[in-house]
């Protein structure tokens, strides 16, 4: 199964390194403010579809682009498809974008690859068997001190994305750092998080498409990966926060105010800093209802990233992972 995600993740590649010598030829169109679709992706995710539904006709598939339209309907195998994360990036011929492709079974993530076609490198994982580049193995990173790290983040671009407390993280995370990069492409950092070059990754507003492959990696490199109050059950949560364990504690530490899982006090004091240190409004019974156990639902499908289990973390209280 991997094997034939790799070929339908180069074979959206060769699409897109085709269009990317004549970028301003590429027919754009609006899904919403800022948000684009090309006609690369279209044909880049049914280059991939139709690869995969060859192999396996009975596959499911949940694709960014075309949802849940192809594939069977009940399978518990189903394909996780972004033919092309980073579409802003692409069509100012800025070189950081990828193809993304997951497979879960039974509602975890058990296959993943992650194809960046700028440097023709491919980012690989199978359950339980490690996580590779090319054919070479790869660990997260082993600083153990966040003030000497370099993280990755993803800023607030869609209307209705909370850009007050996202640059009140942004400035916790940036005073804590070494520094903060923001490459606008989700799979592609969480990859690079998986092979040491970057030592954190914290982003919201992300879909399972964004980060099921990369979830594996990370996992099967030695790292962690959950939303912003430590669960690893967090694909459809819209936010999500990686690292090596050390590093991924203490980004929860700073992150889990900001969560939509947190607690009301925290919430309450999130609400307070936006209001540069005014009295807010107490916490009402309804959020004081939105515990962590209360989890949003992916309509189409709902899907577990595959994880190994939680070494002890000493700056935070890391959960093991469920599965």
């Amino acid at each position: 199964m991997l094997n034939v995600a790799v070929k339908a993740a180069r074979a959206a590649g060769a699409l897109i390194n085709r269009a990317a010598l004549d970028v301003e030829a590429v027919r754009v169109s609006v899904k919403q403010t800022n948000d684009f679709v090309t006609e690369v992706d279209k044909a880049a995710e049914a280059a991939i579809i139709e690869t995969l539904l060859t192999a396996y006709p009975g596959h499911g598939i949940l694709a960014e682009e075309s949802g849940s339209e192809h594939g069977a309907k009940d399978s518990e195998f189903v394909w996780i498809i972004d033919p092309l994360d980073g579409t802003t990036n692409f069509i100012h011929g800025f070189p950081f974008y990828c193809v993304s492709i997951a497979l879960a079974v039974r509602g975890k993530v058990e296959q993943a690859v992650v194809y960046d076609p700028n440097r023709n490198d491919i980012y690989s994982a199978s359950k339980g068997r490690g996580a590779y580049v090319n054919d070479r193995r790869i660990r997260v990173g082993k600083r153990t001190r966040l003030q000497e790290c370099l993280i990755s983040t993803g800023f607030p671009y869609r209307p209705g994305d909370k850009l007050k407390p996202y640059l009140n993280m942004l400035g916790e995370v940036m005073s804590q750092c070494a520094g903060v990069r923001r490459p606008g492409a989700a799979a592609l950092d969480l990859a690079h998080v998986a092979a040491g070059f970057t030592d954190g990754f914290f982003e919201t507003g992300l879909h399972p498409w964004d980060v099921a492959a990369g979830s594996l990696l990370i996992t099967e490199a030695g790292g962690l990966i959950g939303n912003f109050t430590g669960e690893a059950d967090f694909l459809d949560h819209g936010e999500c926060v990686a690292g090596n364990p050390r590093i991924y504690g203490q980004l929860v530490v700073t992150l889990g105010k900001y969560s939509k899982f947190a607690g009301a006090g925290d919430k309450a004091s999130v609400r307070q800093a936006e209001l540069g240190g005014a009295d807010a409004p107490a916490a009402t019974e309804g959020e004081e209802a939105t515990a962590p156990a209360a989890k949003p639902t992916l309509k189409a499908k709902r899907i577990k990233a595959g994880s190994a289990a939680a070494p002890e973390v000493e700056a935070a209280q890391v959960p093991d992972a469920p599965f």
